[in-house]
């Protein structure tokens, strides 16, 4: 497995990987794109069932394939996986197929990448449930204190939303948390990961590679490299 160094700005969830210099793309692949871990145009991936593309008829099919792909060197994560009240099938076929989903990455070894919008009780109701061994990154996190500390006492990792992170109202929410539980992402918009770390580590009075730093070793914790 190809593993980010020391230096690296780490972008945890993107959906198009560039491979730019310095930068550590974690690529996203979705199940109903009917592509693998061989076609990833960066250096690892996650794989997972988002709620949106799920429905009765493809079910099956798309727990095939993230099955299939699980073992993948490549794949370092299943997900992103998880529930959305705004968009998707039923409350049950998206509680079945993210308990399946889990039960993957319990099977091979692998954290989870979460998606979830408006859903946070289900979220918990699950981990509760299925007390897993491995942990839960929620990305695209733009919620609350409270909310942020509640997912982290519960031993997941945190991923900020890439427009929520750099608006100035969100630095006192980035300095209450514990830095050895969040991540950064650009989840494939046109924007900078660099910009990015660049405004936290103002926000938590740190240097890039300082920040860098703390970034590098909550990816070796999570994905046990």
């Amino acid at each position: 497995m190809v593993s980010p160094q020391p230096g690296d700005y780490i972008d945890v969830h993107t959906h198009e990987a560039s491979l730019l210099p310095g930068i550590f793309p974690v690529e996203n692949l979705m199940a109903h794109e009917e592509k693998t871990p061989y076609d990833i145009t960066g250096l690892v991936c996650t794989m997972g069932i988002h709620p949106w593309f799920l429905n009765e008829d493809n079910h099956l099919q798309l727990i095939n394939a993230v099955e299939k792909a699980a073992g993948h060197p490549y794949l370092i994560a299943i997900g992103e996986a998880g529930f959305d009240k705004l968009r998707g099938p039923s409350p049950e076929l998206q509680r079945t197929a993210f308990e399946e989903q889990v039960a993957i990455a319990e099977k091979y070894g692998k954290p989870v990448i979460i998606h979830c919008v408006r859903a946070w009780d289900e979220l918990m109701a699950e981990h509760k449930k299925l007390k897993p061994s491995l942990p839960w990154l929620v990305h695209g996190f733009r919620g609350k204190k409270e909310l942020a500390i509640q997912l982290i006492s519960r031993g997941m990792y945190i991923s900020f939303w890439f427009d929520f992170v750099v608006r100035n109202g969100s630095s006192e929410l980035v300095r209450s948390l514990p830095r050895d539980r969040i991540f950064f992402e650009t989840d494939g918009a046109d924007v900078d990961i660099r910009d990015i770390y660049n405004k936290v580590a103002g926000d938590l009075h740190l240097r890039v590679d300082e920040l860098k730093a703390i970034i590098l070793a909550n990816y070796k914790d999570i994905f046990r490299v």
